[in-house]
Parts: C-alpha cells; sequence; structure tokens
C-alpha cells in the first residue's frame, strides 16, 4: 500500500485496513503485543465485556491500547434486541466522552450468532437519528447491506462465515455484490481464520477486515497478528495491481509466436 492509499470511514483516515478486537487473549500485556503487531489503526472493544473504565477496580484495557494512539471502536457484542444494542451504545459515549463511532451488531441467537437483520435495521436507524456513526455487522445479503448504508450507516461490514468460526470467506460472489453495490466502504467481519482469507477479502475489493478470534486463539497471537497484517497488504496490492483474467484452458508462459517452432522468422 502506499501513501496515499489511505481508509477513509466517517471522514476519518486510517493507514491500515486492518481492525481488530480485544477478547480472548490470554492477559491484557499479550492484547498490547498483538495489536501492535498487527498495525491496526482501529480497535473495537466490547462494551458489555471488557472494563474501558466503567469499573474503577479493574484493569483498565485503555491503558494498553490508549485513545491518543488507536481509534476505539465500541461495541455491541452480545445483544439480541435493537433496544439493548443502543443502549449499550449511549453507554459508550457517555465513557468515552461523547465519541460517536460505534459498531452495531445485533445477534439472532447463540448458536450461530448471525446478526438478526431486522433488528440490526431497526437499531442503525435509532442510533444513525441520535448522531451516531455507525459501523454495521450483517450477513452477506446484498439488499440488507445496501439498506443499512441508505439508512446513513458510515460502513457495511457484512460476514464472511460465523463469528470465530475460522471458515474463510463462503460465499464471496454475494460480498463482491456488496462491494459492486457500495458507496460507503465495505469491511469483511468474523470468519476469517489464517492471513490468506483476509488476503482473498482485500483480492475481491474489501476496503478492509475486521478480525478478533483468528489473532488471539492463534499458537502464537503476536506472530498471527504480523501475518494478518501482511495478508492485508498483500490483498490490497494485488487488487489495486488487478489479477490477470483467469482462463478455462492453459496458456503457455514463453510466448511461441515469431519462434521457428511455428515457422516463424
Amino acid at each position: 500500500m502506499t501513501d496515499q492509499d489511505i481508509l477513509t470511514i466517517a471522514g476519518r483516515q486510517f493507514r491500515s485496513r486492518l481492525l481488530v478486537g480485544t477478547g480472548k487473549y490470554r492477559d491484557m500485556a499479550e492484547t498490547g503485543e498483538a495489536i501492535r503487531a498487527s498495525g491496526a489503526g482501529i480497535v473495537t472493544v466490547a462494551i458489555r465485556r471488557t472494563n474501558i473504565g466503567q469499573n474503577a477496580d479493574e484493569e483498565n484495557l485503555l491503558d494498553v491500547i490508549p485513545p491518543s494512539e488507536f481509534t476505539i471502536l465500541p461495541n455491541t457484542a452480545g445483544c439480541y434486541t435493537a433496544d439493548d444494542a443502543v443502549r449499550v451504545c449511549r453507554l459508550a459515549r457517555e465513557l468515552l466522552d461523547g465519541h460517536n463511532l460505534v459498531k452495531l451488531e445485533v445477534l439472532g441467537d447463540q448458536k450461530t450468532l448471525y446478526p438478526d437483520v431486522p433488528a440490526t435495521l431497526e437499531a442503525a436507524e435509532k442510533l444513525v437519528a441520535d448522531g451516531f456513526e455507525v459501523m454495521v455487522y450483517t450477513s452477506d445479503d446484498p439488499i440488507a447491506a445496501k439498506r443499512l448504508e441508505e439508512m446513513g450507516c458510515v460502513a457495511v461490514m457484512p460476514l464472511a462465515s460465523p463469528i470465530g468460526s475460522g471458515l474463510g470467506i463462503q460465499n464471496r460472489y454475494n460480498l463482491m455484490t456488496i462491494i459492486e453495490n457500495a458507496g460507503v466502504p465495505i469491511i469483511v467481519d468474523a470468519g476469517v481464520g489464517t492471513a490468506s482469507d483476509a488476503a482473498v477479502a482485500m483480492e475481491l475489493g474489501c476496503d478492509g477486515v475486521l478480525m478478533n478470534t483468528a489473532i488471539a486463539a492463534a499458537r502464537n497471537p503476536v506472530g498471527m497478528a504480523s501475518a494478518m497484517r501482511k495478508g492485508i497488504e498483500a490483498g490490497r496490492e494485488a487488487f489495486l495491481a488487478g489479477r490477470m483474467p483467469m482462463r478455462r484452458f492453459a496458456a503457455a508462459s514463453s510466448p511461441l509466436e515469431g519462434t521457428f517452432w511455428q515457422g516463424g522468422a
């Protein structure tokens, strides 16, 4: 990526197209080390599960990922209703001194952790009307993605596959349709398992990838964070460079035209 290849979300500019979460690490030290190795500029935080100041007698995540270095993206992980998600976003705004950029997710059930799209639409409408800048987790349904954009969400975040599954991108054609129709950044969220998954997402034209478990659950989270950073960069460079056309049949790597094998001069 070049210095000019900047990711812009709601007027904010970021050099990294990798967004990371903070859950499942062994301890705060490992969390901070892995996030720094990832090169991410945006770090998402589950307000219901992480202390960012609401519990004064507990370790504060912001001590290892200070807002002066990272853009903190509060998320509504664990919310199953629109009202609950809206309430959590408002709590985050109080804790972070009026910070309006949030990641909305409203889940359908505990087994699949798929988004409840109708409830997500309901919550997004309320949050946008309340002045929030909403990055929204949703399914890979192109119609739902467009509805959320039209509603005023600043980024749409379709899943690659179920949260925490590590299955990679399961429906690249839907994802391509979402990208082609989008006027806001499209960030793949959930399902990435390894660096090649991240590279594929970027090669398809995604503006970024958000992940947590793929790094935190690796045998060496810091090493995987570094690998993900390189996967994102490689995929983005390949997208910008433009891949060769795919062919059904072989084409010789060395040109034959003009050689004596074809009777040329």
